[in-house]
């Protein structure tokens, strides 16, 4: 996943939501979200990269999320693990976030950040194992843990995150932000999750590119960091860009201690040119979550 936006206790109706889009190359082979069984008999909610088996967003029927962006480094080694695995091992696990990322080594992978959440708990860490990069975007509050994740745990409210650290002020990241915002808004006064979905998928769905002023300089090519710089990111030349756009939120339910927990995906074709945000999505799960 490349871009995200994720609203933690932000509003009483709709208490968890989050909207991401994940870019990829095109011939990567990947399965769509749907219900499967990890390698460990769990029961998941996700997409699935066959090349590698991992996932970039994903949840489980009793509310443990997990999200996944890189961290955009050009001229990076390979690294020994897959990135993709980490989101699995977090929903196959038990462990809090701390216990966590302490059993893992920060060092076998590229660059990323994850978001491991537990909607029912309601505990929700972020971690990257960049944490040098971009100092001056770090919370104050984070902190390095003994296998060297940069971390943060994450009070209510609205964060975004694309390829750098959590809250790098990059055009399309705020721009999710203030999206998510507006439709936290306007559901928030219609009680309408259609409202809140619409706002976002058309968010998701933005193709514009930034100024060339606003640009981030992580070391690409400025062409590069140009296409790169829209929420849809599309570059046949290349064979790469959005693969899909994915929604989910948590809504409260009239009974005290209940919820309803929903995932979208839109999956896009081999060669988008953009795509339709009034459509329907391509693939909807809904399961009920009981604290």
């Amino acid at each position: 996943m490349c871009l995200l936006a994720i609203a933690v206790g932000a509003s009483a109706r709709w208490p968890l939501v989050i909207a991401s889009n994940r870019d990829e190359f095109r011939d990567r082979p990947t399965l769509p979200l749907a219900v499967w069984l990890t390698p460990g008999d769990n029961t998941v909610m996700s997409g699935r990269d066959l090349r590698a088996g991992g996932t970039w967003m994903g949840s489980t029927p009793g509310g443990r999320i997990a999200l996944l962006t890189n961290v955009r480094e050009p001229d990076a080694a390979t690294a020994a693990l897959s990135r993709g695995e980490l989101p699995l091992r977090w929903l196959e696990g038990q462990m809090n976030a701390a216990q966590f990322l302490a059993d893992i080594e920060a060092t076998s992978y590229g660059g990323c950040n994850v978001v491991l959440g537990d909607f029912l708990t309601g505990e929700w860490t972020w971690a990257s194992n960049r944490g040098e990069l971009l100092a001056g975007a770090v919370p104050m509050n984070s902190h390095l843990t003994v296998s060297g994740w940069q971390t943060m745990v994450l009070s209510p409210g609205i964060y975004g995150l694309s390829n750098a650290l959590l809250e790098t002020p990059w055009p399309k990241t705020q721009a999710l932000k203030a999206a998510m915002q507006t439709a936290l808004t306007l559901a928030d006064t219609d009680g309408d999750e259609s409202v809140l979905a619409r706002v976002l998928w058309t968010a998701l769905a933005d193709s514009e590119r930034a100024a060339l002023g606003d640009l981030p300089n992580t070391g690409v090519s400025t062409d590069f960091e140009h296409a790169l710089s829209s929420a849809l990111v599309d570059m046949p030349e290349r064979g790469y860009g959005t693969r899909c756009s994915s929604l989910m939120w948590v809504a409260t339910q009239s009974t005290a201690g209940n919820y309803s927990a929903t995932m979208c995906e839109k999956t896009l074709t081999a060669q988008p040119q953009g795509h339709d945000d009034t459509a329907e999505p391509r693939v909807r799960l809904t399961w009920p979550l009981r604290a």
